[in-house]
């Protein structure tokens, strides 16, 4: 499980697990995000898809989801990509949850890696 969120970039080894660990607070407590979606995208420079990510329910009445990074996602280009993370609550409303700073992308980027399975 390797990798390292810093400002708004998620950094992952190429062909590497990751999870990454959402939790929901407001005013200091727990949001309950029953009926609530998760969704990663991440685009490359010609805004193509080359991946998109739904969310894993944690411990949702206490604000915990995941997503499961799998070699399936990191097996990509080394390189920097775009991305952000979205919640869509049980009401409709959707927030853009990463980046946290609404004036920024976020940057995906994967970085080489030497082992190769199989090989």
């Amino acid at each position: 499980m390797s990798g390292l969120i810093t400002g708004n970039v998620i950094t992952v080894r190429q062909g590497d697990s990751f999870t990454i660990n959402i939790a929901v607070r407001k005013n200091c407590k727990p949001v309950d995000l029953t009926g609530a979606t998760l969704l990663m995208q991440v685009r490359d420079s010609h805004n193509n898809v080359m991946f998109s990510l739904s969310g894993t329910a944690v411990d949702v009445v206490n604000g915990k989801m995941a997503l499961l990074l799998m070699p399936a996602q990191t097996n990509i280009a080394v390189g920097d990509y775009l991305t952000d993370i979205q919640l869509t609550t049980a009401d409709g409303s959707v927030n853009t949850i990463f980046p946290a700073n609404v004036n920024q992308v976020g940057t995906f980027r994967i970085t080489q890696q030497v082992t190769r399975q199989g090989a």
